[in-house]
């Protein structure tokens, strides 16, 4: 029988790290704002873009379970961060955006979030940080997910896909 040693499997390294790396940035957010991770996905994702998107960009944008993102919005709704704006043409159909007061969460965040990120990649000597971050593109792009350098996509290009 074959074993698998997990210690060597790479997705099983790259999921551990992920939330290594997740519960070392979420403390930011956690501890100074009561957000969760999810949450923190939604503030991202909306502050990012600048402009309304729906809860199914979110979803698409961030690979996050539609229930775990519709909880962290209604949380964030409740907390005033997050507002929904009605599609005039569709009453049924609203997307949403970051409150004034969601926008000084994130910008608050971002420089903190910044600084953490250097130090846990401060383990990486430059031309290492230039390959890690060649190597994880490559692996995105194999598995068709958003690249940084893509042209920004469209609420309604996301829910097509």
């Amino acid at each position: 029988m074959t074993k698998l040693d997990l210690l060597k499997f790479v997705p099983f390294r790259m999921n551990r790290l992920s939330a290594a790396i997740s519960t070392a940035l979420s403390s930011e957010y956690r501890d100074r704002y009561g957000i969760e991770v999810p949450e923190w996905r939604v503030i991202a994702t909306l502050g990012f873009r600048e402009e309304p998107c729906t809860a199914q960009f979110v979803v698409q944008h961030t690979s996050t379970h539609k229930s775990t993102i519709s909880r962290a919005v209604t949380s964030l709704l409740e907390k005033g961060l997050i507002e929904r704006i009605e599609n005039p043409v569709d009453r049924r159909e609203y997307a949403l955006q970051l409150s004034a007061d969601g926008r000084v969460v994130y910008e608050g965040l971002i420089p903190r979030l910044l600084n953490r990120e250097r130090e846990i990649l401060s383990a990486l000597a430059p031309a290492e940080l230039r390959q890690f971050e060649a190597i994880l593109s490559k692996i995105e792009k194999s598995l068709d997910l958003v690249q940084a350098d893509d042209p920004p996509s469209t609420p309604r290009d996301l829910e097509r896909a």
